[in-house]
């Protein structure tokens, strides 16, 4: 380090089989009052559209008011469970196809359990789909159940697995400016 400040206090520089001017290494200063990064854009396009749905200020879809279940949510969870398997997955208010889903078919976590329609299961199943909420920046959501099957075991569990994972299961009132 000592040799290279003392060459360039002398005004040369070895590079490779040349010697090079210091002063010819250095750049002009731009001129102040014009860059063309400060100039501000007439076309503003927003490039996270899940931005204004975190700032709770999207326009969710009120559909029907005797509809079941209602369409004013940004996203909604789906909790199934059949003889042989449990589903879950999040719907977003655009489309009828899920964004995320998360089952006991998928075989990485069926061979992790020993029951696929257990209470055990549905409690794996709302922790890999809360983890997959979390990475996917989904944090908020919906999750409406028919009360007396809400009061199962099997649904408590997959509830509290979701919370514990991180995912509020409502979103915020929506701001109205």
């Amino acid at each position: 380090m000592a040799l290279v400040c003392a060459l360039l206090r002398r005004g040369s520089v070895e590079c490779g089989w040349r010697n090079v001017r210091a002063r010819g290494l250095t750049q002009a200063a731009p001129k102040p009052g014009v860059n063309d990064n400060e100039d501000i854009s007439k076309k503003f396009v927003n490039r996270n559209p899940r931005n204004l749905e975190q700032l709770a200020l999207a326009v969710k879809d009120r559909g029907w008011a005797t509809l079941w279940p209602s369409k004013h949510y940004y996203h909604r969870l789906v909790f199934r469970r059949s003889q042989h398997h449990v589903y879950a997955e999040v719907f977003s208010h655009e489309s009828s196809v899920p964004v995320l889903t998360c089952s006991t078919q998928e075989w990485a976590v069926k061979k992790e359990l020993y029951s696929t329609h257990s209470v055990s299961a549905c409690r794996a199943v709302g922790e890999i789909l809360a983890q997959r909420c979390n990475e996917a920046g989904i944090t908020h959501m919906v999750y409406k159940e028919i009360p007396w099957s809400f009061r199962t075991e099997a649904v408590q569990t997959f509830w509290t697995a979701m919370k514990e994972g991180g995912v509020v299961l409502n979103e915020p009132r929506r701001k109205y400016i």
